[in-house]
């Protein structure tokens, strides 16, 4: 049972967690964030009950590193002695190999158990000032647990449907990173270099729904997603190179006038987009 739980990392993605649990359960949640706006905003605010410290970590049953890759790494790494053992710590980073690599064989060592996971939801603004007690609401929450430690992946799905998530998918670090480079991933460097295009600057009074739809993750936290792409740059650039492709058959039917096989590519488009819903 989770009486107790740590949030590192405060931002939009740790602070609406911490304020969720705070909100929907009856979960003491203690913080961790390198700054001290931050840790004043989420104790003035209620999210968090106090600041954590060593002897309180050493007491929390579940702990979540709500972080970048190499830093929740390195932060697993540094406080490794202090984390109670049986306990589980999650993280909610982007991406899951190079994590679960690096943290599965810490957490055996130290007698506490790691799943890795990440939470599918977000905005298009980051920081603190931005998190919502809701943000998980209809969600989906991936795990990615080593087979040994199912049971404790599992007793966790209660804890994140209180919150609000409306599904939790089990899966491998792999196949997370191989699905999140075409349903995430793809998405960002797709929206970034469409916004590109010097006509971008004149759209207002042209541009509805589809306009807005496909620009709407355009506006990213650059360094996050730097990090992520490039822990993640083989499977991203395998779709990347496929989207290339793609596109390329479209403007060749456009530029030779070929309307039977433009005409062709838009229905197989619509096809599978009505199939998969």
């Amino acid at each position: 049972m989770i009486t107790t739980a740590a949030i590192i990392g405060l931002g939009l993605m740790g602070g609406s967690f911490a304020k969720a649990l705070t909100q929907r359960t009856g979960i003491r949640v203690y913080g961790e964030d390198t700054d001290p706006g931050t840790m004043a905003a989420a104790l003035e605010t209620g999210a968090i009950h106090a600041t954590l410290t060593p002897q309180l970590l050493r007491q929390c049953d579940l702990t979540v590193l709500a972080l970048y890759p190499d830093d929740a790494v390195q932060w697993m790494q540094s406080r490794r002695s202090q984390i109670k053992k049986g306990s589980v710590v999650v993280d909610f980073c982007g991406v899951k190999q190079p994590v679960c690599q690096a943290a599965e064989p810490i957490a055996r060592e130290e007698g506490f158990f790691f799943i890795g996971g990440h939470p599918m939801a977000g905005k298009e603004c980051w920081g603190f000032s931005y998190a919502v007690g809701d943000l998980y609401e209809g969600a989906s929450m991936i795990l990615t647990p080593p087979p040994e430690w199912k049971e404790q992946a599992d007793a966790l799905r209660p804890l994140f449907f209180s919150l609000g998530f409306g599904q939790v998918v089990d899966t491998t670090p792999e196949n997370h990173d191989r699905m999140i480079a075409y349903t995430s991933q793809l998405a960002h460097v797709a929206s970034s270099a469409f916004i590109k295009s010097p006509s971008s600057r004149q759209h207002v009074g042209y541009s509805a729904g589809s306009y807005k739809d496909l620009t709407r993750v355009a506006k990213l936290n650059p360094n996050m997603w730097t990090k992520l792409f490039l822990a993640n740059g083989d499977y991203l650039c395998e779709e990347i190179d496929l989207l290339i492709e793609h596109l390329a058959q479209y403007r060749d039917a456009i530029a030779a006038g070929d309307k039977e096989k433009l005409y062709r590519l838009l229905k197989e488009g619509s096809d599978i987009k009505q199939s998969i819903g």
